[in-house]
């Protein structure tokens, strides 16, 4: 294991990884939130009977599930600067959380729409007898029946946005794979700290699975 694994200097190391944890859990929740809200709305206008909201929608989810997201944070970070009239200067770690968020709404959007689907259409009506209008009968009827069926692609989603965020490191983010690759230039070992890191991002989304399944279990008691 020493050949390719120095345990001794990955323990020297593991504090100044550990020390872009917090940023990488940054990134991830931001992200996640703004995903879902933007998410829910793209899947409302995707679902809309008026072809002004539906075709911008269907146009955008398909856009950023079919363009790399590396590519996207290029664009953002590097490529709006240079644009003088956007003239749009952000941050890299604003950088980082709008193109994960923008980007996995699309994601999100899809999933949230099959699952206001998949409530049988007599919720509906019944919400509608009940004197409830659209956004009354969504946000009290029709969502919390959906988040049940949404919660585990959801947290897929979240799952691999916690690992995505380690794309983060090409524009200066100092999260947890940019400081292992600080750790490897300095220690001359890439490799160890690269294995270390996958070590700690693998117990992290541990802990969202084990969260997903308390969740799931909450869930049910009231289905």
């Amino acid at each position: 294991m020493g050949d390719f694994f120095d345990v001794k200097l990955a323990i020297e190391n593991l504090p100044l990884i550990l020390s872009g944890l917090p940023m990488t859990v940054i990134v991830s929740f931001v992200s996640m939130a703004f995903g879902l809200v933007l998410g829910l709305f793209l899947a409302l206008a995707r679902s809309s009977s008026k072809i002004a909201l539906r075709y911008p929608a269907r146009v955008y989810i398909s856009f950023m599930r079919g363009t790399p997201i590396l590519v996207f944070l290029f664009i953002i970070y590097y490529g709006l600067p240079m644009i003088e009239t956007v003239d749009l200067q952000m941050t890299a770690l604003t950088s980082a959380i709008f193109g994960f968020g923008l980007n996995s709404a699309a994601y999100i959007a899809e999933v949230i729409r099959a699952s206001i689907n998949s409530v049988p259409k007599g919720q509906w009506e019944s919400a509608k007898a009940l004197g409830l209008n659209y956004w009354q009968s969504l946000l009290k009827i029709i969502l919390p029946q959906g988040a049940r069926i949404a919660m585990p692609p959801l947290t897929n989603i979240f799952l691999d946005l916690v690992k995505a965020t380690s794309l983060a490191a090409v524009i200066t983010v100092p999260e947890l794979f940019q400081k292992a690759q600080i750790a490897g230039g300095r220690t001359f070992d890439s490799l160890t700290m690269y294995i270390l890191v996958a070590f700690i991002y693998w117990p992290l989304c541990i802990v969202i699975s084990i969260f997903q399944e308390r969740l799931e279990n909450r869930f049910s008691k009231y289905m």
